[in-house]
């Protein structure tokens, strides 16, 4: 069964899924693939990985970098979660391209290269924001290129979590919007 539970945050309305035990989603609501990992049949219901989860969520509102993660359950590729995997380790304030995740993934393979694209691809899958933290991910060139729950909350989560974007833009054109 797949639970679900909403958490109003200073930048839109949050969705919380669990299988009961573990977060299985967090998406802001509307955002590109929100849902990706319920079924048809899921129930609104408090549990006590929700309210772990909105520990977590308050923390991090506040502008702190939680020092727990709630359990989680992530179900998909292989490749996905070695991609999610290293976002888990980007610390908190900090950024990551998504050539350094290729190049980190083709290194982990022994392989000479990995599509930057793919991991884009990967990325915007992730069904767990914030926790798994794919605003942290930039263009080589510092674009601030696509975020499944938007350019403007990706702009404001790493404003809130004090990352120096200084040298980062806003793409103006091309697919990454």
């Amino acid at each position: 069964m797949n639970y679900t539970h909403p958490y109003p945050s200073p930048l839109g309305n949050i969705t919380l899924a669990s299988n009961g035990e573990q977060l299985t989603g967090l998406w802001f609501d509307g955002q590109k693939y929100f849902g990706s990992t319920l079924t048809h049949e899921s129930t609104q219901k408090n549990l006590p990985i929700f309210d772990q989860a909105g520990h977590w969520l308050d923390i991090y509102f506040s502008g702190i970098s939680p020092d727990f993660t709630p359990p989680l359950s992530l179900k998909a590729t292989p490749f996905c979660k070695t991609v999610w995997s290293i976002l888990r380790t980007v610390p908190y304030g900090q950024t990551i391209t998504y050539g350094e995740v290729s190049r980190q993934i083709a290194r982990q393979k022994g392989i000479p290269a990995m599509s930057p694209q793919a991991v884009g691809n990967a990325v915007a899958r992730n069904p767990i924001s914030l926790v798994i933290p794919c605003h942290r991910v930039i263009g080589s060139n510092g674009s601030l290129t696509g975020y499944a729950g938007g350019i403007d909350k990706k702009v404001k989560l790493l404003s809130l979590e004090k990352a120096d974007m200084a040298n980062f833009f806003i793409p103006t054109k091309g697919t990454a919007l």
